[in-house]
C-alpha cells in the first residue's frame, strides 16, 4: 500500500498554489497594460513574480496576500517591492488606484462580493479591474470522479470542493452590481500537463486535505485507484497525464457613484 498524505497537515501555502501561474500570467499581464507611473494593486500577488513584472514595465505595485508565508518569500525574491499580508475582502486603502490586476488567486477566495467591494473602493473613477481565475467547470473531471469514488462509500461528497468557481454571466452580474462596467470577458478550458511522475495521484494528494476530510485511512488507496481509473480513458494520452482546467479572463472598469440628486 502507498503512502499517503496527512490530512491535518497545514494547506498549502498561496506561493506553493502559484508557483506555476507566475509562468503563465503573459496573456492577462498584456490585457493590463501597465503603465509607467500607474499605481496597480496586486491582489493575491502570492510568490510576486508578477507585481514585479508590473514594476519592471515602470509601474508603481502595491502586492497583497493574505498568506504570512507568501508575502515573506515574495519579498525575499523580490526585495524593494511594497508587499503586505491583506485580507483582500477587508482591505483598505487611502491610496486610489489607477488598477487592480488579479491572477490565479480569486477562486481560493470565498466572499467574492467582499473582494470586488474592495476592488472599487481602492480604484479611482474610471480605474480598471484585470483579473484572470477558475471558473465554472474547473478540474470538472476529476471533482466529479472524486465525488463518485465517496459517495459509493458512504461519504457526504458535497462541500468539498474548495473553489469559488462562478460561470462568466454570475462573476459579471456581480461586477455590474458592484458599479462596474465590464469591458471583456471569456471563459476558456485548456487541457495541461501534469508535470509529477505520480500523475493524477499527485494532483489528488494536492488537495487530499480538502477532498477526503473524515475519510477512513485504510480507504485512501482504493479511492485513488478508481478515480486514477475513471479518468484514465480521458486525460491520458501517449503516456502523459493531463488535467482539465477552466478559467475567467475579466476586464471591467469602475464607474464612478452616483451623487444625491
Amino acid at each position: 500500500m502507498s503512502s499517503r498524505p496527512d490530512l491535518n497537515s497545514h494547506l498549502p501555502s498561496e506561493a506553493q498554489r502559484k508557483e506555476p501561474q507566475s509562468r503563465l500570467g503573459t496573456e492577462v499581464l498584456s490585457l493590463l497594460q501597465p503603465s509607467p507611473g500607474e499605481r496597480i494593486l496586486d491582489l493575491g500577488c502570492g510568490n510576486g513574480d508578477l507585481t514585479a513584472r508590473i514594476a519592471a514595465a515602470g509601474a508603481v505595485p502595491t502586492g497583497i496576500d493574505l498568506s504570512a508565508d507568501s508575502i515573506a518569500n515574495a519579498r525575499l525574491r523580490h526585495p524593494g517591492l511594497n508587499l503586505q499580508v491583506a485580507d483582500a475582502g477587508k482591505y483598505r486603502t487611502d491610496v486610489r488606484y489607477d488598477a487592480v490586476f488579479s491572477h490565479a488567486a480569486l477562486h481560493w477566495i470565498g466572499n467574492a462580493e467582499a473582494t470586488a467591494h474592495t476592488v472599487w473602493l481602492a480604484l479611482r473613477d474610471g480605474g480598471r479591474f484585470v483579473a484572470e481565475f477558475a471558473g465554472s467547470g474547473n478540474l470538472v473531471a476529476l471533482t466529479d470522479a472524486v465525488r463518485q469514488a465517496l459517495s459509493v462509500r458512504g461519504y457526504e461528497a458535497e462541500g468539498r470542493i474548495p473553489w469559488y468557481l462562478p460561470t462568466i454571466g454570475e462573476y459579471a452580474g456581480l461586477l455590474e452590481r458592484t458599479g462596474f462596467r465590464v469591458t471583456s470577458a471569456l471563459h476558456f478550458d485548456q487541457l495541461s500537463p501534469i508535470k509529477a511522475p505520480t500523475g493524477i495521484r499527485a494532483m489528488l494528494d494536492s488537495f487530499a486535505t480538502y477532498f477526503f476530510a473524515g475519510v477512513a485511512p485504510e480507504e485512501l488507496d482504493a479511492v485513488y485507484d478508481e478515480v486514477e481509473a475513471a479518468l484514465m480513458p480521458f486525460l491520458y494520452r501517449d503516456g502523459q497525464w493531463t488535467i482539465n482546467k477552466s478559467r475567467l479572463r475579466i476586464a471591467a472598469v469602475k464607474l464612478p457613484q452616483p451623487k444625491d440628486a
